[in-house]
């Protein structure tokens, strides 16, 4: 996977590295990537592959069915699940995110509510971006418009990540809370 420089998704992450809310700050980045598997991607894309297929030997078949990336049989779910993981392991270096299944992933309805949802988390950052007129869009506005020149909204399905492990970036009590979504 290779990180996609794209200045407008820059700008915004740049905006959301800290946001100070008053009572809160708002820690925050976006980044895109490439779904290309190169180098130590393609190691680990096979390793976790294979540890996906032999536990499939004694995963209750309901189970596999109503895996959120598709059925763990096909190797197209397989291949959603892996690039989310390493799309972790590469927004996060620090941390090792490849003991991480199907089950730490939701997949939304559609692209609306995700988006709904997004902009509710972000609606006191968005008011401090037009306090500080950092554009002549909204917050709103500037971050979808980005998100889609990158990744083609309506042509997309939309993920999220649960976390439930020790070690998880996301887990820290400092945290009031945090969310990931992947528009893949």
């Amino acid at each position: 996977m290779k990180f996609l420089e794209y200045t407008p998704l820059s700008s915004l992450s740049a905006f959301l590295q800290r946001v100070n809310l008053g009572d809160c700050v708002v820690e925050g980045e976006i980044q895109a990537y490439s779904c290309k598997l190169a180098g130590v991607d393609k190691k680990i894309s096979r390793s976790l592959d294979h540890e996906v297929i032999c536990s499939l030997a004694t995963t209750p078949p309901q189970i596999l069915s109503a895996s959120p990336v598709g059925p763990l049989t096909d190797a197209n779910s397989r291949k959603t699940l892996i690039y989310l993981i390493l799309t972790l392991n590469h927004m996060y270096p620090d941390y090792d995110f490849s003991t991480l299944r199907s089950h730490h992933f939701r997949k939304e309805a559609d692209v609306r509510f995700a988006k709904s949802n997004i902009d509710n988390f972000l609606l006191e950052t968005s008011k401090v971006w037009h306090e500080q007129s950092l554009g002549a869009q909204t917050f709103s506005d500037a971050l979808w418009t980005a998100v889609d020149e990158v990744i083609g909204l309506c042509e997309c399905d939309v993920y999220c990540y649960h976390g439930d492990m020790e070690g998880d970036p996301f887990a820290d009590e400092r945290n009031l809370w945090a969310f990931n979504y992947f528009f893949y």
